[in-house]
């Protein structure tokens, strides 16, 4: 497995991280990924652990609560071992305070967090959302504080734009703060939306991608394609109003291409999908899901090789999509001498 540094933190992640959503089965369609109990958690576990996966990913209110309590279960004894990352700021309950990034609501989500987890530091806490509620500066000195009590190593975000991320880490320089060093963001051949802002953002900042649903919300599985498209009783088509849209001819474009190169490479197509991720700039790791063992090792299959230069360059023609203003390519000479910034729009 490789290792590389989650933002400029100086802390290294592997490459692939385990997503443990599917933990639990509990709450609403939302919450509840899967049903992996303790003893499957268990397995899965040893397997990533065995393969130099070691961190793993969930949050407070993944099947309310039960996917960090089994998480911590299949970690006992091991907690040393592995990474443990969670996210706290959706609603958890039905109170007015349940909610958000308030000081009263991110101490108490992150005690409630270390008793499900079994641990007494949590190595990467996210914030679920941006809350529009609370003041950045409130914000930043409560996560510091969290870090400075020894609760938390290390901060990120998730689902913020641009400028909720920069205006965070403006407050953290100016009063001194804890930075966000990662930033768990949706990205893969379907989604490239992160690449407009987010990713230059994160390449100045010394931000690191924790990239959540690389298979496009199980579209790039190989079990969709112009010749199969999703069946109505598809779990995909069950949680369609929660997933990125996604129009068909450009997933079945972004397919064939996959179809392609998976032949041509002799691997599987979730594999070539997280493959191209892992070369792309800002990616310190990519968050697999498994609801069973051979979906896990198909997945481990993505390390240790790498595309072709033409086979990166075939996904990335299959996958592009216009700019939005004002990110679209004024820049690329016809009305500027300035050099582009490094970072491909496509």
């Amino acid at each position: 497995m490789d290792y590389r540094f989650l933002g400029a933190s100086g802390f290294k992640v592997p490459v692939l991280g385990f997503g443990a959503g599917t933990f639990g089965g509990k709450g609403p369609l939302f919450s509840a990924w899967g049903t992996t109990d303790v003893d499957e958690a268990r397995r899965l576990v040893d397997i990533c652990l065995d393969a130099g996966v070691n961190f793993f990913d969930t949050a407070d209110v993944y099947s309310d609560g039960a996917s960090e309590e089994i998480l911590g279960e299949a970690l006992r004894g091991r907690r040393d071992e592995a990474i443990i990352s969670t996210k706290v700021t959706l609603r958890t309950g039905g109170g007015p305070n349940d909610v958000g990034a308030s000081r009263h609501h991110l101490i108490r989500s992150v005690d409630k967090a270390l008793q499900r987890l079994q641990t007494d530091y949590i190595d990467l806490l996210q914030l679920h959302h941006f809350d529009a509620m609370t003041p950045v500066e409130s914000v930043m000195s409560t996560l510091d504080d969290l870090v400075r009590a020894g609760k938390v190593r290390f901060l990120g975000a998730s689902n913020f734009s641009g400028w909720q991320l920069m205006k965070s880490l403006a407050a953290a320089d100016r009063y001194g703060y804890s930075r966000y060093v990662a930033n768990q963001v949706y990205y893969s051949l379907v989604g490239r939306d992160y690449e407009w802002e987010l990713m230059p953002l994160g390449l100045d900042q010394g931000i690191g991608a924790v990239v959540w649903s690389p298979l496009g919300w199980g579209r790039l599985t190989g079990r969709i394609s112009r010749r199969q498209p999703a069946p109505p009783s598809s779990r995909l088509r069950e949680t369609a109003q929660f997933a990125p849209r996604v129009e068909d001819e450009r997933l079945y474009r972004v397919v064939d291409a996959l179809e392609e190169v998976a032949a041509e490479s002799g691997r599987t197509i979730p594999q070539v999908a997280l493959n191209w991720l892992l070369q792309r700039p800002t990616v310190s790791t990519v968050l697999i899901g498994a609801r069973n063992e051979q979906q896990l090792r198909d997945n481990l299959g993505a390390v240790g090789w790498n595309l072709s230069p033409a086979q990166v360059l075939k996904l990335d023609a299959s996958s592009a999509v216009d700019a939005p203003y004002p990110y679209y390519p004024y820049w690329n000479g016809q009305f500027t001498e300035r050099t582009p910034p490094p970072v491909p729009l496509r």
